[in-house]
């Protein structure tokens, strides 16, 4: 379906568009199917979106919420994507228990969950052998080396083909992520990226020719709708339209 690129002038912008397309999104996959299925992720840049998402009236008893990847510590941990979106959003409206999907933390053993979360995730959209689950909305951030969710350079989880979750690592530290296929197979991807510091990084994921080992973020190339949303200090280097315009690269 394309990939659509927004360079905006500020993170206050940024912010504001981001805010406004995951509604549109969201609103859109409720009247259309009933529900609406959204992988999170984690990070400073999600809080904020998180926190102005909570504001608006979406039919939150039709949201199912997913976590893209999550460093492997308990819900309580600082370090936790979960407990960062429940206290920013999750917390503040009235999504049913039920709805909430995180990934699990608490075996021991970071392939272990991962598989138990895979079990889950494959049984609530009931897919069929060999086939990727197919979620709404997946929510992206892109690391200053070019990861995305936990998906980090040179690493093991890259090479996965057919599983839908994985085992990251970071520095020695296991997270539990989706793997590329199955973000890949989602009905709209929406990178959500800021700062001077990842300018180096964008400047290789956007050329075409380039190493999807080293920077990660290469990988995700989505059957369905692909947005970058930048900041000016990401994204004003690259060349590509500023303000709200769009383009495909």
């Amino acid at each position: 379906m394309g990939t659509n690129v927004e360079v905006l002038p500020s993170q206050t912008a940024l912010l504001e568009r981001s805010l406004l397309l995951v509604a549109d999104k969201i609103n859109t996959a409720t009247a259309l199917r009933g529900q609406c299925t959204i992988a999170l992720s984690g990070g400073s840049t999600p809080k904020s979106l998180y926190e102005a998402i909570a504001k608006q009236s979406l039919p939150w008893e039709k949201v199912h919420v997913f976590w893209g990847d999550e460093r492997y510590v308990p819900p309580e941990h600082p370090d936790s994507n979960q407990g960062m979106a429940r206290r920013a959003w999750l917390d503040k409206v009235d999504i049913p228990a039920a709805n909430i999907h995180p990934m699990p933390t608490d075996a021991a053993d970071p392939a272990a969950d991962a598989q138990k979360y895979e079990l889950e995730v494959r049984e609530f959209f009931g897919s069929a052998p060999g086939e990727f689950p197919v979620f709404d909305i997946v929510l992206l951030g892109m690391g200053d080396d070019g990861h995305t969710a936990s998906l980090f350079p040179h690493t093991d989880v890259l090479q996965a083909r057919d599983r839908a979750i994985g085992v990251g690592n970071k520095d020695g530290q296991p997270r539990l992520t989706f793997t590329a296929p199955l973000i890949n197979q989602a009905r709209c991807v929406i990178f959500i990226v800021a700062g001077a510091n990842k300018q180096s990084a964008l400047a290789q994921v956007f050329a075409p020719q380039g190493d999807d080992m080293a920077y990660p973020s290469r990988l995700i190339e989505p059957v369905g709708e692909l947005w970058w949303l930048l900041d000016e200090s990401a994204g004003g280097n690259l060349g590509l339209a500023t303000s709200q315009s769009r383009s495909n690269y």
